[in-house]
């Protein structure tokens, strides 16, 4: 009996973390049950990264080409590697399009139309039979976000274009209308508003009927199409919700090692009657047994002369602060005792090595025939950070939690005009904060792009922040999906991206109503 993949459409793609693991999910004979059908991207790195993945996909699991490997060791180019295998590349190509929801000059409605029927047409009932998964960009929703808006004059959520690119999500509904759809967005939607009123009310009665919310928006669906309503389900708790709290899905209670809180709503068609099992609770692994695997390296020193003796000179000058008696024994037998641990090499985009992740579902990162890690250099940073985060991570492996700004010695504070003001209240308090190893890591997001403050690795030894496979280990990418671009763009990827192991457990849910 032949097998039938369910098509999906990913909007707001980013780097393909939701895409991956509805891709990811098999049934017992092994076979897929999704299948991305189109994949859409605005940004022309993460397009990259995207497209990359697509291709990898193309090949049944298992049996990449060698030159995949070469690629991710820096021995091809993405070009080199899609000029090799044609066929495949045309159907990544087909598959992963870089365009703009939302800009009618480069990514007109009718086009966005065509682009979606084509993609949809090459399956048996592809047009009823589908998924719709994504979510609008979030900038203007998260919490740091809009309060860093609301110091511009004048500014008003309500006119923020990305505050309305759900419109863009909710026009694929009305013109397609798919039998699930599955939308993410950042927990800081369930306090936005609009005119006073809250954002996520309006946005859930909107998904519950489209053709309306459409039209009420000056929109209108695709013509000769029969509306359709939703039922909207939440994967975390049980019966039919109204309240935007009810759809708060919680990383960490679900086998996923990071505090990462988010909106996902589910929707099912009116017509479509199956059930949505909620997804199961189980404990996840920590920050340590994710990362300990990984090729120990130093961080690089940033505005002087960087070799590994001036590194380690000015990581180990930190002792002639005021430190702590406890902390500065610490350190003392660190040097006399441990010296020879210091690492000497920064990584690179790709290090040769063997994974031993410990943790029980190695099978989904571990992939033998890479034999390394990909996207594992460290940043540089200057002096003075390199001594707070010396003390930060000592600190962290002494408490077994980060230090907040009142526990850092006076002579290791920041020398930011607000420090001391910061240090009688709370606000960005744990401005330098370590992943401890004994615990899940806090939410990575898109700002670990900016600097490594809140993202310091748990080793004192290796006193630097997390490289982008660190924190792609984090987000539950398997260590065979590289990143294309610099370094931020990298890391900008990986903490936009859903969680890929979360989306499996998501995508095993969905598979569910289509039965």
């Amino acid at each position: 009996m032949s097998h039938h993949p369910i098509p999906v459409l990913d909007l707001f793609a980013g780097p393909g973390g939701l895409g991956e693991g509805f891709n990811a999910f098999v049934n017992t004979q092994g076979q897929r049950i999704f299948k991305t059908a189109l994949s859409i991207e605005k940004d022309s790195i993460a397009h990259k990264t995207l497209l990359l993945r697509s291709f990898f996909r193309q090949f049944e699991p298992g049996s990449a080409p060698a030159a995949y490997y070469e690629k991710l060791r820096q021995k091809l180019t993405t070009d080199e590697l899609l000029a090799a295998y044609p066929r495949e590349a045309a159907a990544a190509r087909a598959e992963a399009w870089n365009a703009t929801l939302g800009d009618s000059a480069t990514t007109p409605l009718p086009l966005l139309r065509r682009r979606v029927q084509d993609a949809l047409r090459p399956f048996s009932d592809g047009e009823s039979r589908w998924a719709l998964i994504g979510g609008p960009p979030c900038q203007a929703y998260s919490l740091v976000g809009r309060s860093r808006n609301r110091g511009k004059a004048g500014y008003r959520l309500e006119d923020d274009p990305r505050a309305r690119l759900y419109l863009e999500y909710l026009q694929i509904i009305g013109d397609f209308w798919p039998a699930v759809f599955v939308m993410e967005n950042v927990r800081g939607l369930l306090s936005a508003q609009f005119d006073g009123q809250p954002v996520i009310d309006l946005i859930l009665a909107d998904l519950q009927d489209p053709a309306a919310a459409l039209r009420r928006n000056g929109r209108q669906p695709r013509p000769g199409q029969r509306s359709r309503k939703y039922v909207l389900r939440a994967l975390a708790q049980e019966g039919l919700f109204q309240s935007g709290i009810d759809f708060l899905l919680k990383s960490e209670r679900h086998g996923i090692p990071q505090s990462r809180h988010r909106v996902i709503v589910v929707g099912i068609r009116e017509d479509i009657h199956g059930q949505l099992p909620l997804l199961a609770l189980t404990q996840g692994p920590t920050v340590q047994e994710m990362l300990q695997d990984l090729p120990r390296i130093r961080s690089g020193l940033s505005k002087e002369i960087d070799t590994s003796e001036s590194w380690r000179a000015a990581v180990t000058s930190t002792k002639a602060y005021g430190l702590p008696t406890h902390l500065g024994r610490r350190i003392s037998h660190l040097l006399s005792k441990e010296s020879r641990l210091f690492p000497k090499t920064r990584g690179d985009e790709f290090v040769k090595g063997e994974a031993g992740i410990q943790f029980h579902r190695n099978d989904w990162f571990v992939d033998p025939r890479l034999k390394g890690f990909c996207n594992h250099r460290s940043r540089s940073h200057i002096r003075a950070d390199l001594q707070r985060y010396f003390f930060a991570s000592l600190y962290a492996s002494e408490h077994n939690c980060s230090p907040d700004l009142s526990d850092f010695p006076i002579q290791l504070l920041p020398n930011h005009q607000n420090a001391f003001g910061i240090m009688g209240g709370t606000h960005f308090a744990d401005r330098f904060r370590v992943q401890v190893g004994s615990r899940a890591s806090t939410t990575i997001t898109s700002h670990i792009s900016k600097d490594g403050h809140y993202y310091i690795h748990y080793d004192p030894l290796q006193c630097r922040s997390l490289t982008v496979r660190e924190a792609a280990r984090l987000q539950t990418f398997p260590d065979n999906y590289f990143f294309e671009g610099p370094r931020t763009a990298q890391y900008t990827q990986v903490g936009n991206a859903v969680p890929p192991l979360l989306a499996k457990q998501i995508a095993e849910s969905v598979a569910k109503v289509f039965e």
